[in-house]
C-alpha cells in the first residue's frame, strides 16, 4: 500500500477535525454493525467529533432474500440513538484507491463480526495493511495476528467493551501510533512477495530439496527519491514512506544521492535527472565552509545544527567521493554545474590530507581517483598515496593470520576500505595497495557471506576479533557498499566468484535474507531501513532508498550473467 498522510486525506474527504471510526465490506447482519452503533452514544459523549463511516453495499445474496432490511434497521437505530451527525453510510462498491484512502484516514478500524466460525477476513487484512489501529471480535484471524501491541480484541456483541476500547485509543495517541506501526510490521510478512517466498520455503521443506529461487529484477523507480527531495535537498528520514521534514537534511545523504542520480543519468540521459543533480550539488555547495571543509547537518529551515560539533570526516569524505564521481561523468551535463563542482572540489582538496578516519580516507581516495580521470595531476596522485599509505599502515598493524583487516573490529561501510585500496592501486600502480585490497576483501567476504546469503555487520553491535556476526540490525547501505565493491573487483579481475556474490547480495533486497522478507518496496520505489531481530524496519529513509538505487544500477551492468535474477520480461 502506498501510504499517505492522514490529515491530508481527511481534508480531501471533508473530514478535517473528525475522529474517524471505519468499517467496510458487503453489508449483512453478520457484520453486527449494531455493536458499534450501540456504543456510539458513550463514545460521542466523550469525543463529540467522532464519526463512524460504514462503507459498502448490501451483500447481493442478502438483497435477493430480504432486500435492504438490515441496512434500514441500522438507519432506524441511528435515528433513535440521535447519532445521525456521527454516522455516515457509503452505499457503494468503492474503487480500491478510494477505499485505501478511507482506511488510511481512519483513526480506528472496527471489525465486529458476530460469527465465531469466520476463519479469516479480507477487510481485516486491508485495515492492517493500511496501518489502522483495530478493535476486533475474536475470530481466528484476529487472535492469530493481534495482541495488546497490535490492537484490542473484544467479545462478540459487546458494545460496552467496544466503547471502552475506542475511548482508550482516542485518549492515547502514542498508543494508537504504536499499534499502527506494530500492525503494519505484523502484516507486512503477508505481502505478495513475502508470501511467495514463504510458499517456496515450505515447498523446500516438503520435498527436502534446496531449490534456488529466481527473483524478478524490479524496474528502476525514482518515485520515492523525488518524493523525498525538496528544493533544498533530499530529506534525511521518513515515517514509513512519508518524508519527515523535521529530520532535516545531511551532506551524507545528498552526496550519496548525487552519486546515485549521476549513475542513473549516465544510464538513461533522463533530463529530469539534471534537476535532481542540481539540487544535490547546490546542497553540497551550501555545506562547504570558507576553509573548504563541509558541515553535515542542516535543519528544515536550512540552518546548520549543533550536531555539526561531532567529527565530520566521513561526511567530508563522502562529499569528495560524490564530487569526484560527478566530475568524472560530467561530459553530457550542463557546463555551469560542472564548473561549480570543480570549484567546490578544488576548495576541498587541500584539506583531504588532514583526514584520518579510515572510511573517510577510503571515500576520499575514490573521489580523487574519479576526479583524476577528468583532471589528472601529480598532486592528486600524491594525496591518494598519502591516504592509502595510512590505510596500509593500519592494515599492517592490525593484521594477523586469522584477522586480515585494518582495525580490530568490523563496523559500518566495511567494503569501502578494500575498494578504496583497489582504487588507490588503479591510480598509482602500487602493488602493495592491490595486495592489501585483495587480502582484506577476501577476509571481509568470509565474515559476511554465509550459506544462507549475505549477513552484513549489525549496526547494533560491531564485530570484534573472536566474536560471531550478530544476525540483525542489517542495513541496506552496507549491502549496497558490498555490491559496489564486488562490482569494482569483478571489473578488474574477472573472477566469477565476485559476480556470484554480487548476485547473492542483491537478492538480499528481494527477500533472500534472514527473515525471508523483501526489503525493497516496489510500490513506492523506496527501500526499508533494514532488518531488525524479528521484523523489517518499514521506514524508507534517504540513506536506504539511495543505497538500494545504487545497488540496482550497479547490478544492471551484469543482467545477462546472473543465474538467479531475471527481468520481468523474462
Amino acid at each position: 500500500v502506498l501510504h499517505s498522510d492522514r490529515d491530508f486525506l481527511k481534508s480531501k474527504y471533508k473530514l478535517k477535525g473528525k475522529r474517524v471510526l471505519t468499517t467496510f465490506g458487503l453489508l449483512s447482519s453478520g457484520k453486527s454493525i449494531e455493536t458499534t452503533l450501540d456504543a456510539l452514544p458513550d463514545i460521542v459523549k466523550r469525543y463529540p467529533q467522532v464519526i463512524f463511516i460504514i462503507i459498502g453495499k448490501t451483500h447481493p445474496t442478502i438483497i435477493k432474500s430480504e432486500g435492504e432490511r438490515y441496512r434500514e434497521m441500522l438507519e432506524t437505530k441511528v435515528s433513535k440513538l440521535k447519532m445521525g451527525k456521527h454516522v455516515r453510510f457509503i452505499n457503494s462498491f468503492m474503487a480500491l484507491p478510494e477505499l485505501l484512502d478511507y482506511l488510511q484516514l481512519t483513526d480506528i478500524y472496527l471489525f465486529t463480526t458476530n460469527n465465531p466460525f469466520q476463519a479469516v477476513s479480507g477487510t481485516f487484512a486491508y485495515a492492517m495493511s493500511c496501518a489502522c489501529p483495530i478493535i476486533s471480535t475474536p475470530i481466528p484471524h484476529a487472535t492469530e495476528v493481534m495482541n495488546k501491541d497490535t490492537g484490542i480484541i473484544i467479545d462478540f456483541g459487546s458494545s460496552i467493551q467496544l466503547a471502552d476500547g475506542v475511548i482508550k485509543l482516542l485518549s492515547d495517541e502514542p498508543l494508537r501510533l504504536s499499534m499502527s506501526s506494530n500492525a503494519l510490521e505484523k502484516i507486512v510478512s503477508t505481502a505478495w512477495e513475502n508470501s511467495a517466498i514463504a510458499h517456496a520455503e515450505l515447498f523446500k521443506k516438503v520435498i527436502q530439496e534446496d531449490i534456488p529461487l529466481k527473483y524478478n529484477l524490479p524496474s528502476i523507480n525514482l518515485s520515492h527519491i523525488n518524493e523525498m527531495t525538496t528544493d533544498t535537498g533530499i530529506i534525511q528520514f521518513s515515517k514509513t514512506n512519508q518524508p519527515d521534514l523535521g529530520s532535516g537534511y545531511t551532506l551524507d545523504d545528498n552526496a550519496r544521492a548525487l552519486i546515485a542520480i549521476c549513475m542513473h543519468y549516465k544510464l538513461t540521459s533522463d533530463p529530469q535527472d539534471v534537476d535532481l543533480i542540481k539540487t544535490y550539488l547546490n546542497f553540497i555547495d551550501f555545506c562547504q565552509q570558507p576553509s573548504g571543509t563541509f558541515l553535515n547537518y542542516v535543519d528544515q529551515e536550512s540552518h546548520f545544527t549543533e550536531q555539526n560539533s561531532v567529527n565530520l570526516d566521513d561526511a567530508n569524505g563522502r562529499a569528495v567521493w560524490a564530487l569526484g564521481y560527478f566530475i568524472s561523468v560530467s561530459s553530457t551535463l550542463p557546463a555551469n554545474l560542472v564548473a561549480k563542482a570543480v570549484k567546490i572540489m578544488k576548495r576541498v582538496i587541500p584539506n583531504i590530507k588532514d583526514i584520518y578516519s579510515s572510511r573517510a580516507m577510503a571515500f576520499a581516495i575514490k573521489g580523487l581517483y574519479f576526479y583524476n580521470t577528468h583532471s589528472p595531476s601529480k598532486s592528486n596522485i600524491k594525496t591518494i598515496k598519502t591516504l592509502a599509505n595510512r590505510l596500509s599502515e593500519m592494515f599492517k598493524h592490525e593484521s594477523s593470520k586469522d584477522w586480515t583487516w585494518f582495525e580490530s573490529y568490523l563496523t559500518y561501510a566495511n567494503s569501502s576500505l578494500p575498494e578504496g585500496m583497489l582504487y588507490a592501486w588503479l591510480a598509482t600502480d602500487e602493488q602493495e595497495y592491490k595486495t592489501t585490497s585483495i587480502k582484506s576483501f577476501k577476509f571481509l567476504l568470509s565474515k559476511t557471506f554465509k550459506k544462507s546469503g549475505i549477513v552484513v555487520i549489525s549496526n547494533k553491535n560491531w564485530l570484534k576479533k573472536g566474536e560471531s556476526v550478530v544476525g540483525f540490525g542489517e542495513q541496506p547501505i552496507d549491502v549496497a557498499y558490498t555490491i559496489m565493491a564486488l562490482s569494482t573487483f569483478y571489473d578488474q579481475f574477472k573472477e566469477e566468484e565476485y559476480l556470484k556474490k554480487l548476485s547473492i547480495a542483491f537478492n538480499w533486497f528481494l527477500g533472500e535474507n534472514r527473515l525471508n522478507q523483501i526489503v525493497y518496496n516496489p510500490c513506492t520505489g523506496g527501500c526499508y531501513d533494514g532488518l531488525e531481530e524479528s521484523h523489517v524496519n518499514l521506514n524508507q529513509g534517504a540513506e536506504s532508498t539511495i543505497s538500494y538505487l545504487i545497488a540496482r544500477l550497479t547490478v544492471g551492468k551484469y543482467l545477462t550473467r546472473f543465474p538467479y535474477i531475471q527481468t520481468r520480461e523474462d
